[in-house]
């Protein structure tokens, strides 16, 4: 497993940890080996040193990156259009990359993104020019789902053989200058010992209006699609919902900490099982609103097994989808009838996979019971409200009760629902009270943690990964900046040396807290 700037000080939390599957030390030693780790890794709200002049075993030049991967001003003129025939492989796989354009010659440049010297994304691979080709219209298939692919032709196959895994950005530009990019993922074929950092593709193709249609609308506002296929590019120069915003600041962010990582797109959760077994953490990053029943119960077991999850967005797990095959291959088109599910096929035959909320029936499985929240309300921009300025992850904040970071909530915010469902013990760390279209309600971050040892933070607002590098659609500041970033970096870090709950039990407060059941927006 490759192991990212591994710091000496958390290599050696890592030693000292016992949390592998061959440990014996029962639950208080292990409790008190993984807070001897964690104190390892570096005092409270300090944050290790990596030297990435001097890495233990990878040349300097591994570590040199640059900014080229953005795409440059006006560059983006929809001249040439591109999508890879996988969202997610292992390294050595050969990757499709089909492209239109109206250049005579293009180019494609993969770089990784990373926590490197002078920039994201260090240059992988560059092709050498190709001969430019426009390729055929958007078509409906099938029509009856109103699902849009790009029937083109392979332009160039992609040998990502020695390419270390991690996220990417393929970006593709002209002879003339216009450039496009296309996000990929060079997955990991194990998370064991690592914190698995896990994009939330699905939910990018959801919302993808290229050809005309997602999963919300139609051409001029009309009827949307049921279905929505990978075998088509993304629509509009941020590539991918918030690819660039949320989930890269994250990965940059965690890269940066030395500790070990992995790397998937939710897709694989799905078709790859057993792909967390042994994983010290999962981390979904950003707007993770579409998952599969087989993607929950996959991060359900891991949890049950004592992997700790951190979900940095909101409006997490909302929509149940299934996958199906499209033009490249299996898991390319992502089923979501939404508010017609009356309307799925399976909704009789097989209710279990049947498209919906997670929350409605035939077949309701609310998603708190994983998340430890449920989507409350859009659009939300109210500020933050520290309750718990004592919790773990808290510290080198300098922050006390009642504080406020301004407008960190939105534009989706997450309440605690506390009914027979909701884990406990249940720690409450924000509340946020608010008007929601008319509507007193509130909003949360939660810790709970688990009989396994595993400790569950949810965010509960979108803004989460951009306030990182404050790339929110409204600036945030550098005190949001900095509130965030080194909770992250206590989560991670945390995370990484073994089941959390073992060494930060949740305190359980939610009964100080007057919450609803039931979702008092929907209802008024």
């Amino acid at each position: 497993m490759r192991t990212s700037m591994v710091a000496a000080g958390v290599a050696a939390a890592l030693l000292v940890s016992g949390c592998g599957s061959g440990s014996s030390a029962g639950p208080t030693e292990r409790a008190e080996q993984a807070e001897r780790a964690e104190r390892a890794a570096g005092p409270d709200g300090e944050r290790p040193v990596v030297d990435a002049d001097a890495p233990d075993d990878e040349s300097a030049e591994d570590f040199v990156g640059s900014d080229d991967w953005r795409l440059g001003p006006g560059a983006f003129d929809g001249r040439i259009e591109a999508y890879a025939t996988r969202a997610s492989a292992p390294a050595g796989t050969r990757v499709g990359l089909k492209v239109s354009t109206s250049a005579d010659t293009w180019r494609v440049s993969a770089y990784r993104i990373g926590a490197y010297r002078h920039g994201w994304g260090h240059l992988v691979w560059r092709s050498r020019r190709q001969q430019g080709q426009r390729q055929a219209e958007a078509v409906l298939f099938p029509a009856a789902t109103r699902t849009v692919v790009a029937p083109w032709r392979r332009s160039l196959v992609l040998d990502t053989t020695g390419w270390p895994e991690g996220y990417y950005v393929l970006k593709l530009r002209t002879g003339t200058g216009s450039e496009t990019q296309v996000p990929y993922v060079v997955s990991s074929r194990s998370a064991e010992g690592t914190v698995a950092l896990v994009a939330p593709v699905t939910t990018w193709q959801a919302y993808n209006k290229w050809g005309g249609y997602s999963l919300y609308e139609g051409p001029d506002g009309g009827a949307r699609s049921w279905a929505v296929s990978f075998d088509r590019p993304y629509n509009g120069a941020p590539g991918a919902n918030d690819y660039r915003s949320a989930a890269l600041p994250i990965v940059v962010r965690a890269e940066s900490l030395g500790i070990p990582l992995s790397y998937f797109a939710n897709i694989d959760l799905d078709a790859r099982p057993a792909v967390l077994a042994g994983a010290r953490g999962y981390v979904s990053m950003g707007h993770d609103e579409y998952w599969t029943t087989g993607m929950r119960r996959t991060v359900m077991q891991a949890r049950d097994a004592g992997t700790n999850l951190a979900f940095l967005g909101a409006n997490t797990m909302y929509w149940r989808i299934r996958l199906s095959s499209g033009p490249s291959g299996a898991n390319r088109t992502v089923v979501g009838y939404r508010s017609d599910a009356y309307l799925d096929p399976l909704r009789d035959r097989d209710p279990a996979n049947a498209t919906s909320r997670f929350r409605d029936p035939p077949v309701a499985r609310p998603e708190h019971d994983l998340v430890g929240m449920q989507y409350e309300c859009y659009p939300v921009e109210e500020d933050y409200v520290v309750v718990t300025p004592g919790w773990w992850a808290f510290r080198g904040t300098g922050m006390e009760r009642g504080d406020r970071i301004e407008e960190l909530v939105g534009l989706e915010a997450d309440r605690v629902y506390p009914d027979r469902l909701t884990p406990r013990p249940m720690q409450v760390l924000s509340h946020t009270t608010y008007d929601c279209r008319g509507v007193i309600t509130s909003s949360q971050s939660v810790y709970y943690t688990t009989p396994s040892g595993a400790g569950v933070f949810a965010a509960g607002t979108l803004r989460w990964g951009c306030a990182l590098i404050d790339s929110c659609e409204d600036p945030l500041g550098d005190r949001a900046r900095s509130f965030v970033g080194t909770v992250t970096e206590n989560l991670l870090r945390g995370y990484a040396v073994g089941p959390v709950g073992l060494r930060h039990p949740a305190h359980d407060n939610l009964d100080e807290f007057d919450l609803p059941t039931y979702n008092t927006v929907s209802a008024s």
